[in-house]
């Protein structure tokens, strides 16, 4: 089975061209919704008609991104998963939707999300299977690029199990090609680096940035704390690296946001809402938005907190100082503004006061004066001086996230 595999791959990149991405897309980092965290591969519509992957699921979805105010602040894609397909390809060897949980079809999907003022995003693999055993694009990228296309789709997910890493420089780039030739816009979220980490080889963010949208570099995130903070631990150990690749146009990703979901109290969800947006990250909710809380709703519709992560300079943000259980992180924005993000990794005890000067976090010393506003307190904290002492307190495993303008005189 494993020569076999390696033959038909071998042979497949054999003949594959590199061309560079070519949509105009992600000049910001994407905003919208995925349905894998929360519903994972949950296929028994019988028993569990309401939450099961089908068009259900997904239209309930969209219209509580249309009517919710997610729209209005920014998340405009509804993202199908893993297991929205049949097992097998139709007799012109395209994909197929499940027929039972989708009756409808994916096209009358994408319809719906468009008629919203939404887009549709779907998934498929790089390998002969995707991660869940359905038909991956190996040897059918062609064909499924442009069914993807004909059905309307926006925004492509792109993962690879069931294929060989040492191969992706030439895979992925295939599906990049792919997508140009059928003439649609069609966002390119990649696996790529990830897959590639997990046996040790060195990922080419150039290779990968020129031909993705958006790249996976560490493990799926999960519905719980130490989950996300080993995201944030990953993403700190990896800043220089990482903040070289991205900027408009291609992103680091760092997977869904889990707030409203049953693992996060509420200042681990406003950690993980600030953190996203300070690494110029994805805004992908994973909740279910039929129940979710007022708190975890506010923190999501946060307009100031998006603002930051939606900044036009697309410059990721650095951690710049390193206190014992404070982290402080800052990340530049247009017009000389700053945003800065207090991070307590503390698990325990109470909350941690903090003293830094604006120069020590790396303010420009030219100007005098910043205003700095408080994110969540949507309060203005008044005028501090570049070389003057900031004092703020933060909770454990919680954040307090400002930023700071040019006082003009």
């Amino acid at each position: 089975m494993m020569a076999w595999l390696v033959y038909t791959l071998a042979a497949f990149y054999l003949v594959q061209i590199v061309t560079a991405l070519d949509n105009g897309l992600a000049r910001t980092p994407p905003m919208g919704w995925n349905d894998w965290e929360r519903f994972r591969c949950n296929i028994d519509c019988n028993n569990d008609p309401n939450n099961c992957i089908g068009e259900k699921l997904f239209r309930d979805m969209i219209d509580r991104i249309a009517s919710g105010g997610y729209k209005d602040v920014g998340y405009e894609y509804v993202n199908l998963d893993d297991c929205w397909m049949s097992h097998e390809r139709d007799e012109n060897n395209r994909l197929t939707a499940n027929s039972t949980r989708f009756p409808n079809g994916i096209k009358s999907l994408a319809d719906y999300a468009h008629s919203k003022g939404l887009k549709l995003g779907i998934y498929e693999d790089y390998g002969l299977l995707t991660c869940a055993g359905y038909p991956g694009s190996l040897n059918y990228m062609d064909i499924d690029a442009q069914t993807f296309a004909d059905w309307g789709i926006d925004y492509l997910k792109f993962d690879g199990c069931n294929s060989l890493p040492w191969t992706m420089d030439k895979g992925y780039p295939e599906m990049t090609r792919a997508l140009n030739k059928t003439g649609r816009p069609i966002f390119y979220s990649c696996e790529w680096p990830l897959y590639q980490r997990a046996v040790l080889i060195k990922p080419n963010y150039n290779l990968i940035r020129e031909n993705c949208n958006l790249w996976r570099n560490f493990d799926d995130i999960n519905d719980s704390w130490d989950s996300v903070l080993s995201v944030i631990n990953f993403y700190t150990n990896e800043q220089d690296k990482l903040i070289a690749a991205a900027g408009p146009g291609g992103w680091n990703d760092p997977d869904m946001l889990v707030i409203g979901d049953f693992g996060l109290s509420y200042d681990q969800s406003k950690s993980q809402m600030a953190m996203w947006s300070i690494f110029a990250a994805p805004l992908m909710m994973s909740a279910d938005l039929r129940t979710i809380s007022d708190e975890a709703k506010e923190i999501l519709l946060n307009k100031e907190v998006i603002a930051v992560d939606q900044d036009a300079l697309g410059k990721m943000g650095r951690r710049v100082i390193s206190r014992g259980n404070i982290d402080v992180w800052c990340r530049p924005l247009v017009d000389g503004c700053y945003a800065v993000v207090f991070f307590n990794k503390a698990v325990g005890g109470g909350p941690s006061n903090v003293t830094v000067t604006l120069e020590e976090i790396g303010f420009t010393k030219t100007v005098e004066k910043y205003a700095l506003r408080d994110l969540f307190l949507h309060r203005d904290l008044g005028n501090y001086n570049v070389r003057g002492t900031f004092v703020t307190s933060v909770n454990p495993t919680g954040v307090v996230m400002v930023t700071a303008s040019p006082v003009k005189f």
